[in-house]
Order: C-alpha cells, then sequence, then structure tokens
C-alpha cells in the first residue's frame, strides 16, 4: 500500500454492506481505520457503531435525530453532525483516503459527487449513483483523477478479471444472477406474489430494497447500466447468466475467446475488502471454497420475458440521457409501495414501464437535470399507484 494504513468513511454504516465493512476494518487494524461512520436515521445502530470503532466524527442525515445521537456519544470522543450538507462535506476531510458509498439508492449520489469532487478514492456500492449519472460522474472522476473501485460482487469479480490485462480489450462481459426466489417461474405463477416470499433471498442476506430488486432482476439491469460506465462498454457486450449457486461471481471473456472468472462463496466481505486495499489482497479469514461441496454449477439464460425489469433497464440503458434516471425513480417508487402493501409483485414493472413511456428524453443532462428529473418521476410513479389503489 502507499501508506501504513488507509483511512475509511463510510456513507450508510447502518445496512448491510456498512456493518460487513466494519468487520473489514475490524479485522485489518494494521491496514485500515476508520474515519467516518454516516448513516440515515438509525441513530441507536449509528451510536454502538461509534461506541466500538471511536470514529473521527458521525453524521446523521435526519437532523431531527441529531440532539438524541448527540446525547447518546456525550461522552464519547466523536464529532456529531446532521444534515445532507454536512454529509456532503464529510466526505472532503483531508484524514480521509476512501470512502465507501453504501447509501442505498438515488439517495447517495449527491454524497458519491461530493467525495469525487474531494478527489477521494471511492469504494462504490452505491450501483443507483451510476445508473442515474453514469456519464457525469466517469467524467468528473476521469477530470479529477479519482479511482472507482466496484464493491458489487459482479463488478468486483469483473474488475479482478481485468487486473494485469490493461492492453487486451474485453469483448464481452457476463454479469452472473442468482435468479432470486422466483428462478424458474412464469408470470401467473408471480401473480400474488407476497412481500414475505420476495425477501426470501436464496443465497444472500441484503437490504430489503437490494433483495426485491433480485425477485424482480432489476437489480441485474442496474448492474449492466453500472457495468456500462465502469468498464467502458455498448449494452451487447453485457450479458446476464443465471447461476444459481452464486459461486461464480461474473465473467470476462477476450478478443481471443479466453475468459476469466473469479470465484467464491457469497460473502461481500471479499470485494469490499478488495476495494479498501486494491492493488493488495490482504490476508483474510474468510469461509473459502471447497469444491467438494459443489458437485454442479450450472448456467442459464435469464427470462426477461416474465421478468420483465430486466428488459426494461435495457431499453433504458441504450435510450441513455436522462432515461436511466427515470427507471431508478419509477423502480424505487414500486418497490416502495410494494413493501408498504400498496401495489403487487407485477405491478412494480407496470409502474416502471408507464414511467419510461411518458418520460420527456435530455440527451445531456447535468446534475440539476438529473435532480429535477428524478423528483418530477417519483411524482409520476405515485400519482399512477394512487389511480390504481
Amino acid at each position: 500500500m502507499s501508506k501504513d494504513k488507509r483511512h475509511i468513511a463510510i456513507l450508510g454504516s447502518t445496512g448491510s454492506i456498512g456493518t460487513q465493512a466494519l468487520e473489514v476494518i475490524k479485522s485489518q487494524p494494521e491496514k485500515l481505520e476508520l474515519e467516518v461512520l454516516t448513516a440515515g436515521s438509525n441513530i441507536e445502530l449509528l451510536a454502538q457503531q461509534a461506541k466500538k470503532f471511536k470514529p473521527n466524527a458521525v453524521v446523521i442525515s435526519d437532523e431531527s435525530k441529531y440532539e438524541a445521537l448527540s446525547e447518546m456519544l456525550k461522552d464519547e470522543d466523536v464529532k456529531v453532525y446532521a444534515g445532507e450538507d454536512a454529509l456532503n462535506q464529510i466526505v472532503g476531510i483531508e484524514a480521509v483516503d476512501i470512502v465507501l458509498t453504501a447509501i442505498v439508492g438515488y439517495a447517495g449520489l449527491k454524497s458519491t459527487m461530493s467525495a469525487i469532487l474531494a478527489g477521494k478514492t471511492i469504494a462504490l456500492a452505491n450501483k443507483e449513483a451510476l445508473v442515474v449519472a453514469g456519464e457525469l460522474i466517469t467524467s468528473v472522476a476521469r477530470e479529477k483523477g479519482v479511482d472507482i473501485y466496484p464493491v458489487d460482487s459482479e463488478h468486483s469479480a469483473i474488475f479482478q478479471c481485468l487486473t494485469g490485462e490493461i492492453y487486451n480489450p474485453i469483448e464481452k462481459i457476463y454479469l452472473t444472477a442468482s435468479g432470486g426466489p422466483f428462478r424458474g417461474m412464469k408470470t401467473a405463477d408471480l401473480k400474488n406474489i407476497t412481500k414475505e416470499q420476495a425477501l426470501d433471498h436464496p443465497n444472500w442476506s441484503m437490504g430489503a430494497k437490494i433483495t426485491i430488486d433480485s425477485a424482480t432482476m432489476m437489480n441485474k439491469g442496474l448492474e449492466a447500466i453500472e457495468a456500462k460506465w465502469l468498464f467502458g462498454l455498448k449494452s451487447d457486450q453485457i450479458d446476464i447468466i443465471v447461476h444459481p449457486q452464486s459461486i461464480v461471481h461474473s465473467i470476462v471473456q477476450f478478443e481471443d475467446g479466453s475468459m476469466k472468472a473469479q470465484m467464491g462463496l457469497p460473502d461481500m466481505k471479499l470485494p469490499i475488502q478488495y476495494a479498501f486495499s486494491y492493488p493488495l489482497r490482504l490476508k483474510s479469514d474468510f469461509k473459502r471454497l471447497d469444491f467438494k461441496y459443489f458437485s454442479q454449477l450450472t448456467f442459464e439464460s435469464p427470462d426477461p420475458k416474465t421478468f420483465r425489469n430486466l428488459a426494461l433497464a435495457y431499453e433504458a440503458m441504450d435510450k441513455g440521457g436522462n432515461i436511466p434516471c427515470v427507471l431508478n425513480a419509477a423502480n424505487e417508487i414500486a418497490v416502495e409501495s410494494f413493501l408498504n402493501d400498496k401495489i403487487g409483485f407485477l405491478a412494480i414493472s407496470e409502474v416502471i414501464e408507464k414511467c419510461l413511456e411518458k418520460a420527456e428524453f435530455i440527451a445531456k443532462p447535468s446534475l440539476n437535470d438529473y435532480i429535477d428529473v428524478d423528483f418530477a418521476t417519483r411524482a409520476m410513479a405515485k400519482e399512477l399507484i394512487a389511480k390504481e389503489s
């Protein structure tokens, strides 16, 4: 590493990725040090984390929780801040080397951009930032000389496979998908799916939003758009393959026909640690893959007719401009409505498709355009849902 320790800010420390990142930091005390924790509104867990890991500062986005959090941490040597402005400013402090962007959804866009503008290395777990504003984010990162290291297991796999291949162009990548809890089902089977069924993922333990995205296969659609910007690809260079065992995390195919895959047990701590330590691989005690317990690794094509979100994501990727922003905003509202029992499982795709049909196209959106489009699309999606209720 360039210096003895890398100092980390975790945006979204109380979520699934954030809590696992803390485990990684705890396991590497000689190489990694925590500087900043941020959360949306969960002050109880944030306070517990601050007391245990002793960061320099914490930020709670919900300003109404500031006094309660300050009281919880009054005996700790930890600075307490609140609000969106504080969140966007804290990523720029000199002590921070790497910013892990693990805030779920569109909410992570501004802080990710702020960290890039501050020149910080990005460990990217917030795929929606690239989905919404991939062209803008990647261009600003190039201007600032900022490295973006992917934390999604699939994109980390591609990134790892490309190490040492700088002169060898990608012909195609294959992002693997578990297929979620409804793999093999048809549209008629999904009509009466409950949120409890949709939240029961067979391989991964994740937050509610990403788990529903996995069940609808929107997660793979969002990952395809993310891959476009991370690796400079066109949509016809990005394939999705269903791999139920979740052992092969993704594959790169080169121009000579050779393929490289990254493999391992389903464990997000490995890609988190790799993003923190790149280009080194730090010794870990993560559970190892033992092939004798996996007599078969199988692969199959996805079903975009049944899982319509996957097709909608590719359509949005090909249209470009502000359309992926529309896709993401509509999806976030539809998933939230499904989780709140306002719409059925199949209606998630219906809401997204209607929003895409109604959206006004902007070829070269600015950051303010993205903000306006996100706001307008959310209002549109809520109106559509209200009419159907």
